[in-house]
Order: structure tokens, then C-alpha cells, then sequence
């Protein structure tokens, strides 16, 4: 779904950073859902699948409480490779995920503008403060508005060779929700999760 060409210049913008692998979108062209994550991680960049590792089996709960199907759901994320740091434990280095900064946000940014104008999904959910602050900008913070419904333009590059955000032309209906991994951090969360995902049903059901 994604031009090669585009691929290939985000993977150019991404090489001075320490990120590794690339995994594309998955889903339907007219999905009743986009799922906008954080970046992939070390599961989904050997096997290719957005959303499969820990987090997304939780995820795959979610859906099930939302009664909507894997298939009818676009998965995407800001960053398309995995962000990593190196840290040294009993004399072996290991990479751990990381959180994509700013200019590696940029550098993948063209790929996520591509997705929004071309599959135009009915329904945004965005995971974390990473998702929802790459399409809102750092002024919304996801312990503020999570299980909001907000209709807004998005950010997107103001083109292909620019770090600079413009917004959109067009409005986007975007459901901010708490990260799944979250949950394996603080427990408490799973919970308003679970409101929120409550107050998403209705909004689907409006849809």
C-alpha cells in the first residue's frame, strides 16, 4: 500500500539514528479503526506484524471487549523502526526498546501523512503520548484526555523534505486511549482503560 519510493526516503531520514528494522502498516484500505502505536518493537520487527508482541496480545483483549475484529482494523505507528539503547548487564551488551524521539518522529513522519490521506479511516485511536502528541502536538498529554473523543486537523510535514508541522486540511475524529504496555507498569490504568473502552464502544456504535 505504501510507494516504495516513500519507504525508501524515510528509511534514508532514519539511518544517523539508532533504530533497527521496519515494519509497515497492516489492515484494510477503509478500516473501521486506525490504531496509531508508539514504534515497533523487537517481536515486530523479526516477524513483520504491527502489534504482536506483549502489548499487543493485550491489545487483542481490548478488541475482543470492543467486539471488533483484527480484520477490520488498521495498525500503524509514528515511528516505523524500533528505537533501541544498549545497555551492558554481566559483561553482555543487549538492546532494550526505547521511546522514538523527536527527529526520528520527523523522519518517519511522511509515511504516517501518506496512511491518513490515503486509507482515510472512520475512527482514530491513538496508544500513549507518542501517538496522540505526533497528531496533536505536545500540548495534549494523554492523562488529560484520554477517553475523549476530539475532532481536529493533525499534524503533518509541511512536505517531504521539510522538519517542519503544518495542519492538515482535513479534521480527524481521534479516540485517545492509555498504551497497553502500560498496564504492565501500572496496574491501576487497566482499569480506565477499560472505561474508556466503554465510552469508545459508543462512539463506534454512533459511527
Amino acid at each position: 500500500m505504501l510507494p516504495e519510493e516513500l519507504v525508501e526516503i524515510c528509511k534514508k531520514r532514519m539511518e544517523p539514528y539508532a533504530c533497527e528494522g521496519f515494519v509497515y502498516g497492516r489492515g484494510p484500505e477503509h478500516p473501521t479503526i486506525m490504531i496509531v502505536g508508539e514504534a515497533p518493537g523487537e517481536t515486530e520487527i523479526h516477524n513483520g506484524i504491527p502489534f504482536s508482541g506483549r502489548a499487543g496480545k493485550v491489545l487483542d483483549e481490548f478488541f475482543q471487549y470492543l467486539k471488533v475484529p483484527r480484520e477490520d482494523i488498521y495498525f500503524t505507528s509514528t515511528v516505523r523502526s524500533r528505537p533501541y539503547k544498549v545497555v551492558s548487564k554481566e559483561g553482555e551488551e543487549k538492546k532494550y526498546n526505547r521511546a522514538p524521539n523527536l527527529k526520528e518522529q520527523l523522519a518517519h513522519a511522511p509515511i504516517l501523512d501518506y496512511e491518513l490521506q490515503h486509507i482515510k479511516p472512520k475512527q482514530l485511536v491513538t496508544l500513549g503520548n507518542i501517538g496522540l502528541q505526533r497528531l496533536l502536538g505536545k500540548g495534549c498529554t494523554i492523562s488529560e484526555v484520554h477517553g475523549r473523543l476530539i475532532e481536529s486537523k493533525v499534524r503533518r510535514l509541511k512536505d517531504l523534505h521539510s522538519n517542519e508541522w503544518i495542519m492538515s486540511e482535513e479534521s480527524y475524529s481521534i479516540f485517545p486511549t492509555y498504551h497497553p504496555a502500560s498496564i504492565f507498569y501500572n496496574r491501576s490504568l487497566e482499569k480506565k482503560i477499560y472505561q474508556d473502552l466503554d465510552k469508545l464502544k459508543e462512539v463506534l456504535r454512533a459511527n
